[in-house]
């Protein structure tokens, strides 16, 4: 269950970076041990990238926030619990399979009245988000972790949820399935090459890039 997710760190500095700075609860390592069989189980991130994005939650004061892309409900966990007890995440899904796996983990950790899951393609929840915030751009945090082709899409959609200052996690931007995307030459690595030249010009976001697990960039709204 150590393995690096990453194509930049290899496994010795990961299981370095875990021993020294991992709080994991025990619920979330048991979802994530759950989850590890599972023939698609690099789909789910890593510990330590789950604790960032709790952190970065918890120092936005976030109070709503979507995932697009909960697969077996890890990150929605950890996002969940760095939210205050009548906040909300919106977690879209097409597959109630995966979902089902995590939703005893969720309530176990006493945060399943927090999410609010959708099974339906993301891109209709999101429209429907809209048309029910009536253009209020009420949601603080999003995380994009879902098909590489809808990327844009998604983002363009986000832009118009999320607060300005409110910010966008977008994963594998740096590889897939431990792969480098500027060594990759299928669909979804050109589609996440794409996205992130797009979003490097797009004046409407601040942008950082880390190295955390395959790629998380961070895409702050100002406008």
């Amino acid at each position: 269950m150590s393995a690096a997710r990453s194509p930049i760190h290899d496994e010795d500095v990961y299981r370095y970076l875990l021993e020294v700075s991992s709080r994991e609860t025990d619920v979330m390592a048991r979802l994530r041990a759950a989850t590890a069989p599972r023939p698609e189980a690099e789909m789910q991130i890593g510990p330590d990238q789950a604790q960032f994005m709790a952190l970065l939650v918890r120092l936005m004061g976030a109070r709503r926030c979507i995932e697009i892309g909960t697969y077996t409900g890890y990150s929605a966990l950890a996002v969940a619990q760095a939210l205050p007890d009548d906040g909300e995440l919106v977690a879209c899904d097409i597959s109630r399979t995966f979902t089902d796996v995590g939703e005893p983990f969720w309530r176990e950790a006493g945060v399943a009245h927090r999410i609010r899951l959708k099974i339906q393609p993301a891109l209709q929840t999101l429209d429907e988000l809209a048309l029910a915030e009536s253009g209020r751009r009420g949601f603080d945090f999003a995380f994009i972790d879902a098909d590489k082709p809808n990327y844009f899409a998604y983002f363009e959609k986000l832009l118009i949820l999320i607060r300005p200052g409110g910010l966008i996690a977008v994963d594998n931007t740096l590889g897939l399935s431990r792969t480098p995307v500027i060594r990759m030459t299928s669909e979804n690595a050109q589609a996440i090459r794409e996205f992130n030249r797009h979003v490097h010009r797009d004046p409407r976001v601040e942008i950082a890039m880390l190295p955390v697990g395959e790629g998380l960039t961070l895409l702050r709204v100002v406008t």
